[in-house]
């Protein structure tokens, strides 16, 4: 690849408002050479830094740095969102080469000496030194980061460090590039509308279109979803198609991706070891809120046996209608449908017609916004994305300030990676003068031209979470950007997301979006009751899934080098990890399974997957102040706002919870949340 380096988009600030990227300018060979440029740049004002004649002060130091690396940030945002939600082979391939040279740029930016040595006696004055809270916490924030990377280490071991960092981080890619190619291969391609029988009409069309578009032409195609337990397995009837869909999708990766786990969990253990550490989870939870493996362990431990007796419950209540003395994992959600039906009157087809995507987006997600917080959003067409199904809208304040841009990419397609997540373009920072540029991205089948698109309620669900993350970004108000949005603790950063989705089915924000799409009649009010009473019985079944996950990550991470298994044996690896913590149900398959874990084999969750139900302690319990804290839910918005949101990392995590809540997270709430307090 190559570009005219006077003509490259990331060069310079963009022109455009909020300085959003020039995606109508930027192409594949632009990436390259502002990657080579801006690590050139940033190592060159790193080195500036580390050998300033005049000593260490928090400005020539601390807040120099921070400073630093304008072009490689511009570029890394815009790149990696594109690697992630709108990929093809040139950047696939850059890809492979730049995440290790990446590596390598960052291990010579924390291990470097002389700026070390800078931070390192700023924090021994910092008591001395006059900081605000938020230069305190950047000043400590950056002298952690470099001891836990190994600042301390011996120059023999450190070489040893950056070589298995960029083994790591090319081994991460490999995992994330062999997942693309296994969900692609994974896909059910059907030959007749009937094989689809029990979908609605709309996803049968979506099927035709999404066949239509990967070059099967006349047929059908079922894509995968990153989880184990695909959406259609609710409503599919014919039981061989059910069972032929969960076997692709729980064998995906496990041939090409387990080696990749396996060495990954070797590389991790080792590098944990060289750092001082029993395991990656000790070296991981040690920078949490958790702190020791302990507190992670007694959580795991303390749910186990109350989510597996109520996963039970469930499924001898499902094996009772489908007539069989045991039900199995592909037929787990079609019957759980049945019993929905059944005992409370609910069909899940029932309520898609009242959930139309446009609908629940601007009367529900932003109307929540707007009632919690204050805000509005705007659709800017005129504003460019990266991708046509991405559109910008400028959100504002309750005075009318202007706050940032939120960019809504919804829809499924093969060059997208599957899940769903939010990504920030621009980071909110007073220092830099920028305000929050924010990414959504779900993975919504996108029915023909013209036709609505109806959503799940599950899928309603990840809208109001992923918004809750974008939240966290667009209110982020801090002055320096390491410290911006959702840079706090990996077992926090799901706590506010988590929170969002309590205003899905809010009385006042669900009357608001749940109307028919045809008629416009609002959803009949006896519906959430029967909701909720629904999702209460999936209780167990959702539990047992994210809690085996969470295990299984916890386990492939706790491991010392001397522990890691050999290459071929993931799967006998993780079938006695379940075995071990008592979740081997075969009627309810982890999750993730290891060939598709991407959170913890590509992303930044590993030893970290457990955060879901770490923050899902504060969720539940933040959730109960709102209900019963006796203010509205505008002033709750706002305590929540700025006490939380938009502090960022600039302030102790539960710190921030504390100044909600008054007092220290309890379990209670979240016991009850899921009728494991019986």
């Amino acid at each position: 690849m190559s570009a005219d380096v006077t003509s490259n988009p990331f060069l310079a600030p963009s022109d455009l408002p909020y300085e959003l990227p020039p995606f109508a300018r930027i192409r594949n060979e632009h990436c390259l050479p502002a990657f080579v440029r801006g690590m050139d740049e940033q190592l060159a004002e790193v080195a500036a830094i580390g050998a300033a004649a005049e000593p260490a002060t928090f400005e020539n130091t601390a807040a120099a740095l921070e400073r630093s690396g304008a072009v490689l940030d511009r570029v890394s945002r815009v790149f990696f969102n594109k690697a992630a939600a709108d990929t093809d082979d040139e950047i696939q391939a850059l890809e492979a080469e730049i995440t290790p040279r990446l590596a390598a740029h960052e291990d010579a930016l924390l291990l470097d000496p002389a700026l070390f040595a800078r931070l390192d006696a700023l924090f021994e004055r910092r008591e001395r030194l006059g900081l605000d809270e938020e230069q305190r916490m950047l000043l400590e924030r950056q002298h952690t980061r470099r001891v836990r990377a190994g600042a301390r280490l011996a120059p023999e071991q450190q070489q040893r460090l950056r070589a298995l960092n960029a083994e790591i981080a090319a081994r991460c890619t490999e995992f994330a590039q062999n997942l693309r190619t296994a969900d692609a291969a994974a896909a059910l391609v059907l030959d007749r509308a009937e094989e689809l029988a029990g979908l609605p009409a709309d996803q049968i069309a979506a099927a035709a279109r999404n066949a239509e578009a990967l070059g099967h032409e006349g047929k059908f195609v079922l894509s995968m979803k990153n989880v184990s337990n695909q959406p259609e397995l609710a409503a599919l009837t014919d039981p061989a198609l059910r069972a032929r869909l969960l076997a692709a999708s729980l064998r995906r990766g496990a041939d090409s991706n387990g080696p990749v786990a396996v060495a990954l969990a070797g590389l991790r253990a080792e590098r944990a070891a060289l750092l001082g550490y029993p395991s990656h989870a000790a070296w991981e939870v040690a920078d949490g809120t958790a702190k020791t493996t302990d507190a992670v362990e007694d959580l795991l431990g303390r749910l186990v046996a109350p989510a597996v007796a109520n996963a039970e419950r469930e499924g001898a209540a499902l094996a009772e209608v489908a007539g069989v003395a045991e039900i199995g994992a592909a037929d787990w959600q079609f019957y759980s449908e049945r019993v929905r039906k059944e005992r409370f009157d609910l069909d899940a087809a029932e309520l898609r017609p009242y959930l139309e995507l446009e609908t629940v987006l601007h009367d529900g997600v932003f109307h929540a916004a707007g009632l919690v917080y204050g805000l509005t959003f705007t659709a800017r067409p005129d504003l460019v994305a990266y991708h046509p199904d991405a559109r910008v809208f400028e959100v504002h304040d309750a005075d009318g300030g202007a706050l940032g841009l939120y960019i809504g990419d919804f829809h499924a397609r093969a060059s997208k990676r599957g899940g769903a997540w939010m990504n920030a373009l621009v980071a909110q920072s007073r220092l830099l003068g920028h305000r929050p540029v924010v990414v959504n991205n779900l993975n919504v089948a996108k029915p023909p031209a013209g036709e609505p698109v109806l959503l799940t309620w599950r899928e309603v669900l990840t809208l109001f979470h992923e918004f809750g993350h974008a939240l966290h970004g667009l209110l982020s108000d801090v002055r320096y950007p390491s410290l911006s949005g959702t840079q706090v603790p990996r077992d926090f950063v799901e706590f506010p997301s988590q929170v969002n989705e309590v205003w899905a089915d809010w009385p006042e924000v669900l009357a608001h979006y749940a109307r028919h799409h045809v008629t416009g009649e609002a959803m009949p009010p006896e519906l959430p009751a029967r909701l909720r009473e629904a999702e209460a019985f999936g209780a167990g079944f959702r539990m047992v899934e994210q809690h085996a996950a969470a295990v299984l990550d916890w386990a492939w991470h706790s491991l010392s080098p001397d522990q890691v298994p050999d290459e071929d044996a993931a799967e006998v690896f993780e079938a006695a990890t379940l075995q071990r913590h008592g979740l081997a149900m075969a009627a309810i398959p982890p999750r993730y399974r290891t060939g598709y874990f991407a959170h913890v084999f590509h992303g930044d969750y590993a030893a970290g997957y457990y955060g879901y139900r770490w923050a899902e302690v504060l969720d539940a319990d933040t959730v109960r102040w709102f209900r019963e804290n006796g203010k509205t839910v505008r002033e709750s918005g706002e305590i929540f706002r700025r006490e939380l949101l938009s502090k960022g990392g600039s302030v102790d995590a539960l710190g921030a919870f504390r100044a909600v809540i008054g007092r220290d997270p309890r379990i209670e709430p979240l016991l009850a949340r899921h009728g494991l307090d019986g």
